[in-house]
């Protein structure tokens, strides 16, 4: 059993999260191990969730609630406890964009961060040597949620072409993740154009960049540096970043010609067989 250390349910989310856990477990009278043969798991993660040593994941806390009869507790603060690993930069505009009606995206290098299979983004991520790998995946993840909502915003993604051929993670995880954007085509609320080579310069040269439009706040363009992410409301910033993306779409690929082109390099690429078995969640 891991050594109980006193916590601060006060210091943070996970704090709390692992105070609250300890609580309702000893309550129902069983010992750590007991809970973990309940849920399939060790006592020791148990322990090391309970001492906010180990970020829980999503379905170790719907196994939680399942299991201690604690009607949906764990589930709910499991979406804040992941959000707190989100770089503190990046917190607020996370919490912008899961109250956005329409996200727009140009991507340049990378894709964008809501339609990442769990491997890609993995990949992205461990570039960055910062902080638990397996928190920051699971915080990206947590994020696609806002997709599966009962009404998601309306997304519309633009990609550079050099997105489909910037190999991340190798063969079978790129191959994965260009099967999972084709996969996304059943979506009517969610498009994705891609930039083509052709298109030469283009408004979008400057960077990737995202703009948020909102049913009752103002609307927001968000850019990143390389060391932190920028978000402004400043009404001539996000009239600026519309034209700019106005002109991106028009001189993209359609959206059937896009996924006409993503499926060619899966298979000149990336191999014969598109497997869009890598998990997205959102």
């Amino acid at each position: 059993m891991v050594h109980i250390r006193d916590l601060d349910p006060s210091a943070s989310p996970l704090d709390y999260y692992g105070s609250e856990l300890r609580r309702r477990r000893e309550e129902a009278g069983l010992r750590q191990g007991q809970l973990g043969s309940i849920i399939f798991c060790t006592g020791s993660l148990v322990g090391q969730i309970e001492t906010a040593r180990k970020v829980p994941t999503r379905d170790f806390s719907e196994r939680v609630d399942a299991a201690l009869g604690t009607d949906g507790l764990f589930s709910r603060l499991v979406g804040l406890v992941l959000r707190s690993q989100l770089p503190n930069w990046f917190q607020p505009y996370a919490e912008m964009e899961a109250k956005a009606a329409y996200i727009s995206s140009f991507q340049a290098q990378l894709v964008d961060g809501l339609l990442q299979t769990e491997a890609y983004a993995r990949a992205v991520l461990s570039a960055r040597a910062e902080g638990s790998i397996d928190a920051r995946v699971a915080a990206r993840m947590e994020r696609q949620r806002i997709l599966e909502q009962e009404n998601p915003p309306l997304n519309w993604v633009v990609l550079s072409e050099a997105v489909l051929h910037q190999e991340i993670g190798g063969p079978e995880v790129m191959r994965n993740q260009l099967a999972h954007l084709l996969g996304l085509r059943r979506r009517d609320w969610l498009k994705v154009q891609v930039l083509p080579f052709a298109a030469g310069a283009h408004t979008g040269l400057m960077g990737s960049f995202n703009l948020l439009r909102f049913e009752n706040d103002p609307d927001l363009v968000y850019t990143e540096d390389f060391v932190q992410g920028h978000m402004t409301a400043n009404p001539q910033a996000f009239r600026e970043g519309s034209l700019r993306y106005d002109h991106l779409q028009a001189a993209a690929l359609s959206v059937e010609d896009s996924a006409a082109l993503i499926a060619r390099v899966i298979e000149e690429r990336y191999g014969h067989q598109p497997e869009p078995g890598g998990r997205a969640v959102a």
